[in-house]
């Protein structure tokens, strides 16, 4: 009767620890979504009391003048982070995975995560065409008709 009550609590100790443990392994390694995200990198900075993490966000904006909006991502790979430091300030696309479910922050504080980053190039525009010539020609002011 003691062995089995000893054999039912290890049972028990490894479910408890296995169980957490194939849930991290399962979240970390099925992507719920993968997609990318472009706009400006804002801030890159290296987070964590215990587990150390880079956290960013980039402004993604539509069109000139619009009210941008944020995107918060995490950076599991070092190379992967000092590539988007070296981008910073500069219009970029992230590529992303979404991990839902993670059961803990120490992986990352966002469900995003980067895994590749590269820079846009910004084609210039066309110079403007130039304004058509007038129709008929300048009377000055006051004058109704052209002077013959």
């Amino acid at each position: 009767m003691k062995s089995r009550l000893i054999r039912a609590l290890l049972i028990f100790l490894a479910l408890l620890v296995l169980l957490p443990l194939l849930w991290t392994l399962a979240a970390l390694n099925w992507s719920y979504a993968d997609g990318e995200r472009a706009g400006y990198v804002q801030k890159l900075s290296r987070k964590g009391w215990l587990c150390k993490t880079w956290e960013g966000e980039i402004a993604m904006v539509t069109m000139p003048g619009a009210i941008p909006e944020k995107f918060e991502f995490s950076v599991r790979d070092e190379a992967v982070a000092q590539r988007i430091n070296a981008l910073a300030g500069k219009r970029v696309v992230l590529d992303y995975k979404q991990y839902k479910f993670i059961p803990t922050s120490c992986f990352g504080e966002t469900e995003y995560f980067i895994d590749g980053v590269r820079e846009v190039q910004e084609t210039p525009s066309a110079p403007a065409p130039a304004a058509p010539a007038p129709l008929a020609p300048a009377v000055p002011q006051g004058q109704l008709t052209p002077a013959r």
